[in-house]
């Protein structure tokens, strides 16, 4: 089998690899915590932001020519205000922060050391820009009772706290979606994740 391959997708390159990006997205944040119940066109017209944006960052993992995972960042700015809020009201500058969006892989390849890799490419491009002091990203709070919660589901806060990343406690911002099987959206809280660069 082939070795996976990492790339750096800009331009061109970016736009066109828009499809498969947003179905992985789907395909991966479908499952619990986030339970997401996504549409490929709001998932291109999201992704566009990082076309738009000149300092985003989205690393491509392929194998041969497929797509088999992604991860994204880019500065604050670029976020919207909601999340923007809550850590410029407890004094973080958010101009100093580079937001990391998504990291998504589809599962016969998790656990091979592509998420660490993810992570390192992300901060990687932080670091190189000298502008920003802090990592940040935001995940899902789901009661631990919650029903969709599968027996064997492990969190990945030890994950991210190898990696150098501490939950910012009592902090949180919200972003609301569809449920798998909900009609209408619900408020999810999303607790934030710093690192120091």
């Amino acid at each position: 089998m082939s070795e996976p391959r990492f790339e750096r997708l800009t331009g061109s390159r970016l736009e066109q690899a828009l499809p498969e990006l947003a179905r992985l997205r789907i395909e991966v944040f479908r499952d619990f915590p986030y339970l997401y119940e996504g549409s490929l066109e709001y998932e291109q017209r999201y992704l566009r932001t990082y076309l738009d944006e000149p300092e985003a960052v989205v690393v491509g993992c392929f194998l041969d020519d497929r797509v088999i995972g992604a991860a994204t960042a880019l500065p604050m700015r670029g976020e919207p205000e909601s999340v923007r809020r809550p850590l410029a009201e407890a004094g973080y500058d958010t101009d100093r922060l580079f937001y990391f969006g998504e990291s998504v892989l589809e599962k016969a390849y998790r656990g091979q050391g592509i998420g660490v890799r993810f992570f390192q490419e992300r901060e990687a491009a932080a670091r190189a820009s000298g502008r920003y002091d802090h990592a940040v990203f935001c995940a899902v709070v789901r009661p631990e009772d919650h029903p969709a919660r599968p027996k064997d589901y492990q969190p990945l806060d030890q994950f991210w706290r190898r990696r150098g990343f501490t939950r910012i406690e009592g902090l949180s911002c919200r972003f609301s979606w569809k449920d798998v099987g909900n009609q209408h959206e619900t408020t999810k809280a999303m607790s934030y994740w710093i690192k120091r660069l």
